[in-house]
C-alpha cells in the first residue's frame, strides 16, 4: 500500500468553481489530502493508499462540470479522456 499524488490542471473562473471541486474531493474515500488552487488553476490530490485510482479522481472532478486540461499521476503525464 502506497500513497499517490495526482495533479490536474482545471479551468476554474471563480471561488464557486474551486469550491465545487473541494466539495467533491471532501466526499471521496481514500483521499489523504488535497489542495485546490484557483490562482494556479490546479487540483492536487494525495491518496491514502492504492484503492483510489487516477481515473476515479478524474471522473469525480469532471462531474463538477469543470474542464480538466491536463492530468498527471506521480509525476507522469496521464490521459484526461476516459475510456468508456
Amino acid at each position: 500500500m502506497s500513497e499517490h499524488t495526482y495533479k490536474f490542471n482545471v479551468a476554474m473562473s471563480c471561488g464557486g468553481c474551486s469550491g465545487a471541486i473541494t466539495r467533491v474531493l471532501n466526499k471521496l474515500d481514500g483521499v489523504k489530502s488535497f489542495d485546490v488552487s484557483l490562482d494556479n488553476q490546479t487540483a492536487e490530490v494525495v491518496t491514502a493508499d492504492d484503492s483510489l485510482s487516477y481515473e476515479k479522481v478524474l471522473t469525480t472532478i469532471k462531474k463538477t462540470g469543470k474542464q480538466v486540461k491536463t492530468g498527471e499521476a506521480d509525476g507522469k503525464e496521464m490521459p484526461i479522456e476516459l475510456q468508456e
